[in-house]
């Protein structure tokens, strides 16, 4: 993910009963879509950028030779 795109707010009015479901949307998408769709919302969720997502902590262990 080079660039964050935010999503456009498109509001759409259905007759009770008459909602599309949200499963036949997502199944008309790849699944590399589907996976980058969730990585936005995750990354959304927790305020995250490409600057500030949290990496792999460096961890030393020393260990007494016997």
């Amino acid at each position: 993910m080079s660039t964050t795109q935010r999503m456009q707010r498109v509001v759409r009015t259905f007759k009770l009963g008459e909602e599309p479901l949200d499963c036949e949307y997502w199944l008309t998408k790849s699944m590399p879509e589907r996976l980058d769709a969730l990585l936005d919302l995750i990354n959304e969720h927790h305020g995250w950028t490409d600057e500030t997502q949290p990496r792999l902590q460096r961890v030393l262990v020393v260990a007494q030779q016997q």
